[in-house]
Formats: structure tokens, sequence, C-alpha cells
């Protein structure tokens, strides 16, 4: 009896463990994760290097740039609005209204118009951030700084 055990654990172990043509769809898509996570962390690179840039040229340290929240919240000063603003990002809609904002006040600061502003600051910053942090642009501020 004991035989027949160890038998029938056998077969129930193959047929658990049944590839049945999934292992290349398999491999495929785990190809795919791992590609898409590669492009991801290249997209970020890029855009802390136009960042850190960027906040050189505000007189900022650049090093900034790098760390994924505390760029968001020097972003909001080169913009010269309230850092308390930051909060704003945890708030669903209002994160989108606020990263407009930003990048409006972001490009006017540094010379640039509304439609740089909301297609390469907003929508692809990755090339937004690096124009600005390569070219010719100046940190000029327009506004006076808010009291913090």
């Amino acid at each position: 009896m004991n035989s027949l055990t160890t038998a029938q654990s056998a077969a129930h172990t193959a047929t658990m463990y049944d590839d049945s043509g999934m292992g290349v769809l398999g491999v495929l898509l785990a190809g795919m994760g791992v590609a898409s996570w590669l492009v991801i962390v290249a997209l970020y690179v890029l855009v802390a290097i136009g960042l850190w840039k960027m906040f050189a040229k505000a007189g900022l340290p650049g090093i900034l740039g790098i760390i994924p929240i505390v760029n968001l919240v020097f972003l909001l000063k080169i913009a010269r609005l309230n850092m308390w603003l930051a909060l704003l990002y945890l708030v669903p809609i209002a994160n989108i209204v606020l990263a407009i904002i930003v990048a409006l006040k972001v490009g006017r600061n540094f010379g640039h118009g509304a439609a740089f502003s909301v297609f390469l600051l907003w929508l692809f910053p990755v090339i937004g951030y690096l124009i600005v942090g390569f070219g010719g642009d100046q940190y000029r501020p327009v506004e006076p700084r808010p009291a913090y």
C-alpha cells in the first residue's frame, strides 16, 4: 500500500508541474518585464541627469535631482512656490494640476513659454529637463520667493 501511495504521489507531482508549452511564453513575458524595467531605469537616469544640471543652474546642490521625492520638493523651490505644496502630490487630481503649475513656473523662471513648459517639462520631462539643464538657459526667477 505504501508503494501505491508513492506512485500516486509521483503521478500527482508530474501533473502538477506539467509544462504544456507555457515555458516559452513565460520566458518571453519575464524578458519583457526585465526589458521594461531597464527602460524605466534608463529614463529615470536621464531625468536625474537633467534635474542635476537644472538644480545646479538654480543654485541648488545638483545631487538633490537624483533623490526621487526630494527632487519634487525642490522643484517647488525652483518654481518659487511654497514647499508645503509638495503634500498635494499625494492627492490624486491635485497632483496633476500641481505638476502643470510647477512646469509652467519652472519654464518661466528659465525663460521659456507655456508651450515648452507643458510639452517638454510636464509631458516629456526626459527631453525637457535635459534641454534646460544642458542648454544656455539661465535661472532668472520672475516672482519673489514665498515665505516658508
